[in-house]
């Protein structure tokens, strides 16, 4: 890690620190990812191998935020407040270092020193580059599972949008607490894996890309539920509870109840700046269905981008 200095800490991930750092030879400023990656005798576990190899695949897409290098410290230098005898062999992960994210660029939208929409035209740019993304990602066979605005990266200069946070860990289970043991937001999880379904699809990630798609649209959550079952309401209320007719198969879904019957309300009213294209794009992904939902490479070919230039992606 002599390579590297450490500028300051930038957040923790589900998989552990991050630090904004430079590249001491080239003087660029990326993102360390130090991860927790339990070594053994035998050195790095093959699981860990296998998604770091996935990553640097998946990062040769300019939409996912790219990985430069990947660090193997057999002492790690320890951290304030860290015991010394605790060094272990650790990998960092560097990525290249993006100043912000889709929910600090909502944010500002919201309530920076000049709060207003986010011009259409970019919710289009970033949604469309967001659904290249996802379709990289998923033909290569890879599940996000936790896409929200945190996890996107963005480059305001040049308007580009990058998936981050994949990978390492993922393979198996949806995280329910951070690595610092707050709850993950539950705002853009898929009904199906609300309701415990075991055996789920690349629909979960298009249930979040409706989400963020939303949000970029509105400023504000469309579904911000702080417990399993009150996400589920939010999603019921707006979208109409979900009956065997729509979604075959979901009552026998493990965490299913017998909820409250609400009608489907008009999507269009909680997207005001839509137009009709957009609301019919939006209801494709908020399919209840996953089989029914839209796909990332089919929703790059729906009218709501006729009227972008995709030769620039």
């Amino acid at each position: 890690m002599e390579k590297y200095e450490k500028l300051e800490k930038v957040g923790e991930g589900t998989y552990g620190k991050v630090y904004k750092a430079r590249d001491k030879s080239t003087g660029q400023i990326v993102a360390l990812k130090k991860t927790r990656l339990e070594m053994d005798e035998e050195g790095v576990p093959p699981t860990a191998l296998r998604e770091v190899s996935l990553l640097q695949m998946l990062s040769h897409s300019l939409y996912v935020v790219h990985l430069l290098s990947v660090e193997h410290v057999d002492k790690d230098p320890t951290e304030d407040g860290d015991d010394p005898s605790n060094s272990k062999p650790t990998l960092y992960l560097v990525f290249e270092y993006l100043e912000t994210d889709l929910k600090k660029y909502i944010d500002s939208h919201r309530k920076g020193p000049t709060p207003g929409p986010i011009p259409p035209e970019v919710v289009r740019s970033f949604l469309f580059q967001l659904c290249k993304g996802v379709a990289h990602c998923h033909g290569h066979g890879v599940l996000h599972r936790d896409l929200k605005p945190q996890n996107l990266l963005v480059d305001k200069d040049k308007g580009v949008l990058k998936i981050a946070d994949l990978g390492l860990g993922r393979a198996f289970t949806v995280p329910l607490k951070s690595y610092t043991h707050e709850i993950v937001t539950l705002w853009y999880r898929a009904p199906e894996v609300l309701l415990g379904s075991t055996h789920y699809s690349t629909a979960v990630d298009m249930w979040s890309v409706g989400c963020i798609f939303a949000e970029m649209a509105r400023r504000q959550a469309l579904f911000p539920g702080d417990s399993e079952f009150q996400q589920l309401l939010h999603i019921f209320r707006l979208l109409g509870t979900p009956d065997e007719k729509q979604w075959p198969g979901v009552t026998a879904l493990r965490d299913w109840h017998v909820y409250p019957h609400w009608e489907p309300q008009n999507l269009a009213r909680v997207v005001p700046s839509l137009g009709a294209d957009g609301v019919d794009l939006l209801s494709k992904m908020l399919k209840y269905d996953p089989a029914e939902r839209i796909s990332a490479k089919a929703a790059m070919d729906h009218p709501y981008f006729d009227g972008l230039d995709k030769s620039q992606y």
